[in-house]
């Protein structure tokens, strides 16, 4: 199965998630840049379901519009929130990575390692330069 990365490329945690993924050597993934494609309704009640996330859990809170919409409030339903993402893609946090071994919210990108096979060779650190693998790419922390 191939790795799929929904992917923003003007996100730093993004950016290394896909680095990371790539650096393993498993396969090439496929990057879906969100921003461009947008969402569709099925699409996000699959990878919300197939993560165990809901619309209120994947919702991006900061640099995003969700204030100014007034989506931070807890009684907007997840129906309301999943609209909100349709109209506006940046709503959705990233990146979300699908592989065999699941998909899930990769932020922060550590998250990623465990749905490879293989880790990548290191080191390789966070965005912050906290450090995920060492020389050998076995995992620190």
């Amino acid at each position: 199965m191939s790795i799929v990365i929904h992917h923003n490329p003007d996100c730093g945690t993004s950016r290394n998630v896909l680095a990371i993924i790539e650096a393993s050597g498993e396969t090439t993934p496929l990057v879906m840049e969100y921003l461009r494609t947008g969402w569709n309704r099925p699409q996000l009640l699959g990878l919300f379901a197939a993560g165990d996330m809901t619309p209120r859990s994947a919702l991006r809170t900061t640099k995003s519009p969700a204030e100014e919409l007034g989506l931070l409030d807890p009684s907007v339903t997840d129906e309301a929130l999943l609209d909100a993402m349709l109209e506006h893609p940046v709503l959705v946090n990233r990146p979300i990575v699908c592989s065999a071994r699941g998909v899930r919210l990769c932020g922060p990108s550590e998250a990623v390692l465990d749905l490879l096979d293989k880790l990548p060779p290191g080191p390789m650190a966070k965005e912050d330069g906290t450090p995920l693998t060492d020389a050998e790419g076995n995992r620190v922390g």
